[in-house]
């Protein structure tokens, strides 16, 4: 017997892990070590120099649609090549600049780059090469770039330290570049018809590629966009990102409950442990069980979660259960939320149905973490945000259930089918 080769799919993730998780971890979620050296050298506001960041979220808002459409039409290795110049690129010659505008401007390009490389490249692909095993191919990445955080953030407050701002701003930027860039080029590939073969756990008898993308199954953009599901999609999107936004705000939650800064900072590695553990269980049972039951189990945690909140903010241990929780559930973006598009709208459009769906979640990320501190400010405490999120569990576990009512009447229509031509209005 000869021993079976590793799929062309497992070399992709492993690309995808690295590609994606730097991105996440060493330029997006570095951006809060460098906002008070900066703003203290340059003398301006750190709230001045922090509308970057919302210039960053409102063209990452605008570009996902039309993201959507160049990977669904040009090769994934090329777009995410120039995604990654992109986005380390304007990184890297922040240092260079002696002027907030000079963030203002590189937000444009940093958030292009960003789209492809941090929120649809990932999933995207993850979907084109993986038949099988798609919930735990997002759970190993979610998990990976989560890992990979942990490790990104001392190292890149240490460079800050040892050689100033803008020389970490350089060595990160670049870094990432010479890393991701080569690996991108040697391990993605847009499709499994690139390199002769079928994605990972295709057991279909049809070898010729061309055949294999006109029998792809599923709905249709244009029939998808005008659903009901499509609309309950984009609300969970939106909700599961809104109340992850709150995990910004809990530090000081712990801290007005009396907890000490020191105990509040470790509370949080549990919710991390719970992000870690949650992307491989989610991406698992996605499998096992499917989207749907995932989803609705991923709420009910995260409802449990907020209640100890809650109910007991002076109990470390019961603080570090609900913390460990929350963080399960906020693993929910990186797995569930792809799976659900695969699972409510199939493969045919994927690439589209995703990234447009995905506004939601780019919404959230400019409306919700500011709103929470007007409540805070406005009513003195959290316990309003904590129970604006209880409600907005409660309104996502509805969408989920009715998001895959609309599905089954879909698919009993006819519209799950990739020969038929015609959208809901034809």
């Amino acid at each position: 017997m000869h021993k079976e080769r590793l799929h062309f799919a497992w070399l992709i993730l492993i690309g995808l892990c690295v590609s994606v998780g730097l991105g996440k971890a060493a330029l997006n979620n570095s951006a809060g070590l460098f906002l008070s050296p900066v703003s203290q050298d340059l003398n301006v506001g750190v709230g001045s120099l922090t509308i970057y960041l919302s210039v960053s979220s409102i063209v990452t808002l605008l570009f996902l649609p039309f993201g959507g459409k160049l990977l669904s039409k040009y090769s994934a290795r090329l777009v995410l090549f120039f995604a990654i110049v992109f986005q380390a690129g304007a990184f890297a010659l922040f240092g260079l600049m002696n002027s907030i505008w000079g963030w203002y401007l590189l937000a444009i390009p940093l958030a292009i780059g960003g789209v492809f490389i941090t929120v649809i490249g990932g999933p995207v692909l993850i979907e084109r090469w993986f038949s099988k095993g798609k919930g735990l191919a997002l759970g190993i990445l979610s998990a990976i770039g989560g890992l990979l955080g942990v490790f990104a953030q001392p190292i890149i407050g240490a460079l800050i330290s040892q050689f100033g701002w803008r020389n970490a701003y350089f060595i990160t930027g670049l870094g990432v570049l010479i890393i991701v860039a080569p690996i991108i080029l040697l391990l993605i590939r847009n499709s499994p018809k690139d390199k002769n073969t079928k994605a990972y756990g295709d057991t279909s008898t049809d070898i010729d590629p061309h055949k294999q993308i006109q029998n792809i199954e599923g709905i249709s953009y244009t029939t998808a966009k005008k659903t009901p599901a499509f609309f309950l999609l984009v609300l969970f999107f939106f909700i599961i990102t809104a109340i992850s936004s709150f995990t910004m705000h809990v530090p000081t939650y712990l801290v007005n409950h009396g907890q000490k800064v020191s105990i509040a900072g470790a509370m949080m590695s549990a919710l991390m442990v719970g992000v870690f553990v949650g992307s491989l269980v989610f991406g698992y049972l996605t499998d096992k069980i499917g989207a749907k039951k995932v989803g609705l189990l991923a709420m009910i945690l995260g409802l449990i979660a907020t209640i100890l909140l809650i109910a007991m903010p002076d109990f470390i241990v019961v603080v570090a259960v609900a913390l460990f929780l929350f963080g399960v559930f906020t693993s929910s973006i990186g797995t569930i939320a792809p799976a659900m598009a695969s699972s409510l709208f199939g493969s045919k459009d994927y690439s589209q149905i995703y990234s447009t769906s995905s506004i939601g979640l780019a919404l959230a990320s400019i409306v919700a973490l500011p709103a929470y501190g007007f409540i805070y400010d406005i009513s003195g405490s959290y316990t309003t945000g904590l129970i604006i999120i209880i409600l907005l569990f409660v309104v996502n576990i509805i969408a989920i259930i009715l998001a895959f009512k609309n599905k089954e009447k879909l698919v009993k229509e006819g519209y799950w089918n990739s020969k038929k031509k015609g959208d809901l209005n034809g």
